[in-house]
């Protein structure tokens, strides 16, 4: 049986998938990801002493606005209507980390999986911008989807490896 690619119409051109029929449901969705820093970024994070001012306050309102903004910036996203967004960050200065935790609720006919990345991942850039002169060699990474629920395909939470489980950090916001 061939597999039916629903971001395609007959002739292979790009399309946005028809939600018109599917049932609105609450829809969920929570992504994370990281960014390694070094000890004067880490110290500027923590002590809110960075030269641009509050670096997690103007990364959380990024990402935020970012969530809001996914449709514009991803071609084939619905615009959808927003209901909550929260962006949280944990510093793990023995890691030398800042995790950013982005959940974003909505009730509609699709999921806002794509939301909660595009915000983990303008959060984390945030960050990146606002340290740049101190730090250039940050590292972005482990950007996922942790969790999801609502619509036809219902829950999916991610289990992490092993290697992937760390001691908490300090959530500072």
């Amino acid at each position: 049986m061939a597999k039916e690619w629903t971001h395609f119409d007959l002739k292979g051109n790009a399309r946005m998938v028809d939600v018109s029929e599917k049932e609105s449901t609450r829809r969920l969705a929570v992504a994370s990801g990281e960014i390694a820093v070094n000890e004067a970024v880490m110290q500027a994070v923590t002590g809110h002493t960075a030269a641009k001012g509050d670096v997690l306050g103007v990364a959380r309102v990024a990402g935020i606005m970012a969530v809001k903004r996914t449709a514009e910036l991803i071609p084939m996203c619905h615009t959808i209507p927003i209901e909550k967004c929260e962006l949280a960050f944990f510093v793990s200065p023995d890691e030398g980390t800042i995790r950013a935790e982005c959940t974003v609720i909505t009730e509609g006919k699709t999921g806002v999986e794509m939301e909660a990345l595009t915000g983990v991942n303008i959060a984390l850039l945030t960050i990146y911008d606002m340290c740049k002169a101190m730090d250039r060699g940050m590292v972005i990474s482990d950007v996922c989807l942790l969790q999801k629920s609502g619509g036809k395909s219902g829950v999916y939470q991610r289990m992490p490896k092993i290697s992937e489980k760390k001691q908490g950090g300090i959530d500072l916001l």
